[in-house]
């Protein structure tokens, strides 16, 4: 589980395709976050997405593995050399929530198709590449964008816009960021549960709580 609060912003140093599928990540840690404060087998928001530790190796690298869904479902595919990644690790139970729970389960990618300077901000316009998840995306609600946690400004048929603050633009891969590319989303995991819940009742009647049991009537 993560915050969406960006740690560091790394860079690829290599992405090496499997023959059977899903892909080995080499990233450069920043030098803000040196190799000794991860261990193997942590979890770590690489642009959103949950990966595993599976290599320490030297000079400030470590190694991931995805499978293919990932590489199937994420923009990691996109990434070359030198491209730049949000970096999170997981969160520990004395993290203050600065952000919101994020799981690092991207549910879908969108298209930046439009940056516009605001004031001492930014307008970030997005194109959801699946327009069903967006009945999760709500006004002033969360949301993730290459993990990192955001409030929605405005939401439409296809997609939704973020206000960037200078804050966000200089410690996050933001600034990087073109129209066109393809971004990491994950949305708000209580709008999910939300829903679950609002289906259940539909279809067994009203859902009431008392004590610690649901109860349906």
């Amino acid at each position: 589980m993560f915050t969406g609060i960006i740690e560091g912003v790394g860079a690829l140093e290599r992405l090496e395709s499997q023959v059977e599928g899903g892909a080995r990540l080499v990233i450069r840690l920043p030098e803000n976050l040196p190799r000794e404060g991860f261990a193997l087998g942590d979890s770590v928001s690489v642009n959103g997405v949950c990966l595993t530790v599976a290599e320490i190796l030297a000079k400030g690298l470590l190694g991931f593995e995805a499978v293919l869904e990932t590489m199937r479902r994420t923009n990691l595919g996109d990434l070359r050399a030198g491209d730049l990644v949000n970096l999170e690790r997981a969160l520990l139970p004395t993290t203050r929530m600065g952000g919101h729970l994020v799981q690092g389960h991207v549910d879908t990618t969108a298209r930046i198709i439009a940056v516009e300077p605001k004031g001492n901000g930014r307008v970030f316009r997005y194109q959801m590449e699946e327009p069903a998840y967006l009945r999760y995306v709500v006004s002033k609600g969360s949301i993730a964008v290459d993990g990192v946690s955001l409030t929605v400004v405005e939401v439409d048929s296809v997609g939704f816009s973020v206000w960037i603050v200078p804050f966000t633009w200089e410690h996050t891969n933001f600034g990087a960021r073109r129209v066109g590319d393809r971004v990491n989303i994950e949305t708000d995991i209580l709008a999910r549960y939300l829903e679950k819940w609002a289906k259940m009742g539909s279809e067994a009647g009203t859902i009431g709580v008392y004590g610690d049991e649901f109860v349906s009537s």
